[in-house]
């Protein structure tokens, strides 16, 4: 009887994204979800009055750059080739 050498042999085809770059998405995802929960924070007691840290430099500048900062590495996470074994 022939011997079954890899997974190609029993019909099962490898996993299109290798683990490493699971890592990485699973890390982009993460720095995301971290951006989101900068970007949120308590409103006013009441809606009559004003509340100013709204427009704090944390919700305004730091919480987007956070998420975009995970889009890119979610970007690389997936494009990301690692170096051939020849």
């Amino acid at each position: 009887m022939a011997e079954i050498k890899n997974k190609e042999d029993m019909g099962q085809k490898p996993f299109a994204i290798p683990v490493k770059n699971i890592i990485y998405i699973i890390a982009g995802f993460g720095v995301m979800v971290l951006g989101y929960l900068v970007m949120m924070g308590g409103g006013p007691d009441s809606p009559d009055v004003f509340n100013p840290g709204m427009f704090s430099f944390r919700r305004i500048v730091l919480a987007p750059v956070v998420i975009l900062a995970g889009i890119a590495i979610e970007i690389v996470a997936i494009m990301y080739r690692g170096k051939s074994k020849k």
